[in-house]
């Protein structure tokens, strides 16, 4: 199983795929929000989205686990 996860601490501002979804590497999964910035967060594999963990306006620390790939 592959785990997308936060690059650096900030809010989800965005989840752009849904459960079931057919992913590609470099495909942009989430967008977090800090200090005013929009900053994607991409897949590093492709896969299908098993399960995402967060939602928008969530606070994530970095190493969270956004979303699970199979």
């Amino acid at each position: 199983m592959n785990k997308v996860i936060a690059n650096m601490a900030g809010t989800v501002w965005k989840v752009l795929v849904n459960k079931g979804e057919q992913v590609q590497t470099g495909q942009e999964i989430v967008i977090l929000e800090s200090m005013k910035m929009a900053i994607p967060v991409q897949a590093n594999l492709s896969g299908v989205v098993k399960e995402i963990k967060v939602l928008e306006n969530d606070f994530v620390n970095e190493g969270d686990v956004l979303v699970e790939l199979i």
